[in-house]
């Protein structure tokens, strides 16, 4: 089977024939139908996410069953899967407090580029190919935990259903359960990318007046309009944290989410927000990354500044809501889905993502 190889930091995915061996007891074969493009596996190939190489990138992704292994309860062949990129092992302090992206074994196996066993499924030859995050989705089958994979309605489209699990649910989560955004509250957003646009509509399904998005292209901020964005600052001409000001009659924001991985962004949503309110981090940076916050405003005025991951959420509680919310017209996953490509074009994908002309494109493996 044909999946997208990275070798190590700078170099583009290379698309080569693996093996894959069959599924091991609590694991399942999914061959992949979509793949989403997204920044956070952009982050580990240019080396500001370390991770062991050689390794199958991808992790936000839908497919279909092909083979169970020994043990396995929850799936069967046939059933249509989305993958659950932060494996949860269910025992630990973690898991059972409903923390699950907290879980230190899937931050042990992102790590270590291993399934859950500590072992890998893919080789070239005589040399074994890693997995990231426990389901790397590009590629056309992969391996997986039946942990990292959760049954979905059949009659959900695929390439909707792959970003559901990272972009969607990413977004939205953090508004809906870090922010915890209430109706009629003012929320600012930085970045109007995939993740950033996923948590405008959050706050527009949460009722905040205004919503107003900040990026420095233009195009995406008019994409925000479509999902639920009533103001607009373009950073590249002008002060964002003095323009969220003026649209809040001066006091500022309720909430604020980062949602770039820009240190510099952070610090503004910081600033932009009132006495009392909550700035959200989602972005991903590198581990040497600091933003500098003014630390007198966070006692002073009881800011708060927290991060948040997977959505903060229970992905196998929201997911299947964010689809029931998508399968009732009621979230825009058809606007937010520009772009398909090939496999063999995933390179070129990227280059898309990060000169900012889509708002999220797929790998399309049908």
């Amino acid at each position: 089977m044909r999946a997208a190889v990275f070798y190590g930091p700078g170099q583009p995915l290379a698309i080569e024939e693996i093996e894959v061996a069959p599924p091991k007891g609590g694991e399942v074969l999914v061959k992949m139908a979509a793949a989403g493009v997204c920044h956070s596996d952009h982050h580990a190939m240019t080396g500001a996410m370390p991770t062991p190489t050689p390794i199958v990138l991808g992790h936000e992704g839908a497919g279909v069953v092909e083979e169970v292994g020994p043990g396995v309860t929850s799936l069967k062949k046939g059933d249509h899967v989305v993958s659950i990129w932060r494996y949860s092992c269910g025992a630990c302090e973690y898991c059972l407090t409903a923390r699950p992206q907290l879980c230190p074994k899937g931050a042990d196996m992102r790590l270590n580029g291993s399934l859950s066993d500590g072992t890998k499924r893919f080789k070239i030859g005589d040399t074994e190919i890693g997995h990231f995050l426990g389901v790397s989705t590009f590629s056309e089958y992969s391996v997986m935990s039946e942990r990292s994979a959760m049954k979905i309605r059949d009659d959900m489209p695929l390439g909707k259903a792959a970003i559901v699990s990272c972009a969607v649910i990413t977004g939205v989560g953090a508004v809906i359960n870090a922010a915890k955004v209430r109706p009629g509250e003012s929320i600012a957003i930085f970045g109007a990318g995939g993740i950033g646009l996923n948590a405008v509509q959050g706050a527009a399904l949460a009722g905040a007046d205004p919503i107003i998005a900040v990026d420095v292209f233009q195009n995406k901020l008019d994409m925000a309009r479509t999902f639920g964005a009533t103001h607009f600052v373009n950073a590249s001409d002008e002060n964002p944290v003095e323009r969220i000001r003026e649209l809040t009659g001066g006091q500022g924001a309720h909430y604020a989410i980062e949602a770039i991985g820009n240190p510099e962004a952070a610090t503004q949503a910081f600033n932009c927000i009132r006495r009392g309110g909550t700035a959200v981090m989602i972005g991903i940076t590198s581990p040497q990354s600091a933003a500098a916050i003014p630390t007198l405003d966070l006692v002073t005025q009881e800011k708060k500044l927290v991060g948040s991951l997977y959505g903060s959420s229970v992905p196998r509680h929201m997911v299947p809501r964010l689809i029931e919310l998508y399968m009732a017209g009621k979230l825009n996953l058809d606007d937010l889905l520009t772009r398909s490509y090939p496999l063999e074009e995933i390179n070129e994908a990227y280059d898309a993502l990060i000169k900012g002309e889509v708002a999220r494109s797929i790998i399309s493996y049908d």
